[in-house]
């Protein structure tokens, strides 16, 4: 699981990469070093994915709690 100190010391790479939470939780971060929440999760049989937004105007106890209340709205 990730950490809030992992999170802000993410550095930008020359391509963009995904550091993985629990349940299919992740943050992507881009070459120009935005940190962006995503979620991957199984919809009507097809995989999606859905954004959450940027850190750090997204915390990442926000980010969890937006996929806990995705996934129950989901359910």
């Amino acid at each position: 699981m990730l950490t809030d100190a992992r999170v802000r010391n993410a550095k930008p790479r020359p391509k963009a990469y995904k550091i993985a939470d629990a349940n299919r939780l992740f943050l992507m971060i881009t070459p120009s070093g935005g940190k962006l929440w995503r979620w991957n999760y199984e919809y009507d049989g097809k995989n999606k994915t859905m954004a959450f937004g940027a850190y750090p105007l997204v915390s990442l106890a926000d980010a969890r709690a937006k996929r806990d209340e995705a996934f129950t709205i989901l359910s």
